[in-house]
């Protein structure tokens, strides 16, 4: 997983250009996974890890507590590698990529004794799929100027606008970060528990996927604050990049 990591923050630069790229100057459709009848229950096993690796709640932030005041607002971009044949026949051949990107509004507040909690509003262009999110983290260990900051993360999301799918992903994740003036590196590991249900569909049954996670990631706070992240789920590779305000 760490061999994962590593090569993942390394090309995170190129992949977050041709996600913002993409974003930009990319038409939008709505169009939900409404032929999943044609998938095998193998397909729609990896159908839900995929979107699992998706959809599920990333923080894209550092382990410190944000304190009784603080806060931080963002706006973000990610970018995940799929099965673009499981897609494409989900969709009736109107996904065909190999790259799902997710814009994402995100809000997190700081609460006292080192608890910080979240939300996330989500939404899969090219699909009706919206993705809501929360978590709630608590900071064991919050950080000096010499010391690194520790804090474990438990958060839920759904999947929802797509009558044909039911999806939810649940996990937990520790986090490390040290801050150095403007810039705080950050690494954690987690797990993900992915369900879903097709509905209305005899021939696929219910289908869950437990993911482990890597993640290594960099905050920087200019008075503007910028984050960049590249996680490893299950076989699954995303990057993410995020705008906003951080005090």
């Amino acid at each position: 997983m760490v061999t994962h990591a590593k090569s993942a923050i390394g090309k995170w630069p190129a992949a977050a250009a041709i996600a913002l790229t993409l974003a930009v100057a990319s038409p939008q459709y709505a169009t939900a996974f409404d032929e999943l009848s044609d998938l095998n229950q193998g397909q729609f096993q990896t159908l839900v890890e995929n979107v699992g690796a998706v959809t599920h709640y990333k923080a894209i932030a550092p382990a410190e507590p944000l304190g009784i005041i603080g806060f931080d607002v963002a706006l973000e971009l990610s970018s995940t590698d799929i099965d673009s044949n499981v897609f494409d026949i989900a969709s009736g051949g109107s996904i065909d990529s190999s790259q799902v990107l997710l814009p994402r509004l995100h809000v997190h507040k700081g609460l006292p004794f080192g608890l910080d909690l979240g939300a996330s509003l989500a939404v899969i262009p090219e699909t009706d799929l919206m993705a809501l999110g929360a978590e709630i983290r608590y900071a064991f260990l919050p950080g000096s100027t010499i010391t690194p900051a520790v804090a474990v993360r438990a958060h839920y999301s759904f999947v929802k606008g797509v009558q044909e799918l039911d999806l939810n992903n649940a996990g937990i994740e520790l986090t490390i970060s040290k801050g150095f003036l403007m810039l705080t590196p950050y690494a954690g590991i987690g797990a993900i528990r992915t369900s879903a249900e097709a509905n209305d569909i005899a021939t696929l049954s219910d289908e869950s996927a437990s993911l482990e996670k890597v993640y290594v990631g960099l905050n920087i706070n200019l008075g503007f604050n910028f984050g960049i992240e590249a996680d490893r789920t299950g076989d699954n590779t995303t990057y993410s990049v995020k705008a906003g305000l951080r005090f």
